[in-house]
């Protein structure tokens, strides 16, 4: 399991949040819950489309390989 870091603020009557080692994962939600709830399912399409894309930018012939950190 990867883990990522979400930067969140109370700000008014709304929670905003960040992946931070994502750019462009950010939500806003009523509750702190449903911030996390919905950062989780960003990034987790956020990733999807990530991948999706350097595959076809690839094309054919491509090897993947699990890079740890």
């Amino acid at each position: 399991m990867n883990h990522y870091t979400a930067v969140m603020k109370h700000k008014g009557d709304w929670w905003i949040g960040w992946i931070a080692e994502v750019p462009g994962v950010n939500c806003q939600e009523r509750s702190k819950e449903e911030l996390t709830a919905t950062l989780r399912i960003t990034l987790r399409e956020a990733l999807e489309l990530h991948r999706q894309a350097a595959r076809a930018a690839a094309g054919e012939g491509y090897e993947e390989e699990v890079i740890a950190l």
